[in-house]
């Protein structure tokens, strides 16, 4: 096979070992170069070699569901931050991408460059001001509050704005049937069943951990604790193909994926925090513009998988 081989993502997919929706979600980030012949996506083999290479010195896991994201804050070089005036949003959701897509096209707006961190990161992030705006999805299993805890403690001393995104179902993927008959929390309890868990710092490893904390279950009696994956799709496709009874994410990722069943567990809020000191700069208020739009909210309702009734309301000012 030579360089110029043309590749179908199910091609791509068997010879980096993932899933083909990973294949997907690596074209949409771009982080893999593609093209379209007709209405086929097609990966060069060099794309593929050379994504291989760029992440080689990149530390992942041993997982070959995994995938490695460009996600550290100081990977963007010089040049990009001046150009994009060093306007970073953080975050992991397909909807933040459309949102710098918006960002880019209005009269106040900006083009915007992307981190893809989990929420915990993201918010640090925002604390040390290596982004401007950081998303989160952070349960506090004391409070039963979303994020307005950990942004008050993450952000000392910084007064920051929660604007409000969208609520979205997290829950269990199980296989097609759900044949090991789980129900919820308290199955995690059964020594039997294994796990594919997400990275630390996102925000389905906090609602996990936290839940854990209150059910008095230690992590380390937990089949596949310690086994990481960076995103919903790659969990869902472990689970589907009989690598894991059990994963955990949100419902849109996971209807993505064949042979998934999904199990409700709670509806979590996804939000935006910026620093209030940022809200009456141009950029910040056209995003709240944006946020507020028709065409915006009818975009994301064609997605679907979102509950967008607060869509761009300040919930919280610390």
């Amino acid at each position: 096979m030579n360089d110029n081989s043309a590749l179908t993502p199910q091609e791509v997919a068997d010879i980096l070992k993932i899933a083909k929706n990973t294949v997907y979600e690596l074209i949409k980030r771009g982080e893999l170069n593609s093209y379209r012949v007709g209405k086929k996506i097609r990966v060069d083999l060099k794309d593929v070699d050379e994504y291989r290479n760029k992440t080689k010195s990149v530390k992942s896991t041993n997982q070959p569901d995994s995938f490695t994201v460009n996600n550290k804050l100081n990977s963007f070089s010089e040049e990009e931050l001046v150009r994009n005036n060093g306007f970073v949003i953080c975050g992991q959701d397909i909807l933040l991408d459309i949102l710098s897509r918006y960002l880019q096209l209005h009269p106040n707006g900006i083009q915007a460059l992307r981190s893809y961190v989990g929420s915990y990161n993201g918010l640090y992030a925002l604390y040390q001001g290596n982004v401007q705006m950081a998303t989160a999805h952070l349960w506090d299993g004391d409070t039963g509050q979303y994020n307005i805890p950990f942004v008050r403690r993450m952000l000392p001393g910084v007064p920051a704005v929660i604007i409000h995104l969208a609520c979205r179902l997290q829950g269990f993927y199980v296989a097609k049937g759900n044949p090991k008959g789980i129900k919820g929390w308290e199955d995690l309890k059964r020594k039997e069943l294994t796990i594919i868990n997400r990275e630390k710092g996102s925000g389905t490893r906090v609602l996990l951990d936290e839940h854990l904390r209150k059910l008095g279950i230690s992590a380390k009696n937990i089949k596949g604790y310690e086994r990481e994956s960076t995103s919903h799709l790659a969990i869902a496709s472990t689970v589907a193909r009989g690598g894991a009874d059990i994963g955990i994410g949100n419902e849109k990722s996971g209807l993505q994926v064949k042979g998934i069943d999904f199990i409700p567990l709670q509806s979590e809020r996804y939000e935006l925090v910026i620093k209030k000191e940022d809200i009456e700069k141009a950029p910040y208020q056209a995003v709240l513009e944006i946020l507020r739009s028709q065409e915006f909210k009818m975009e994301l309702e064609g997605i679907g998988g979102y509950d967008l009734t607060d869509i761009g309301k300040i919930v919280d000012e610390t």
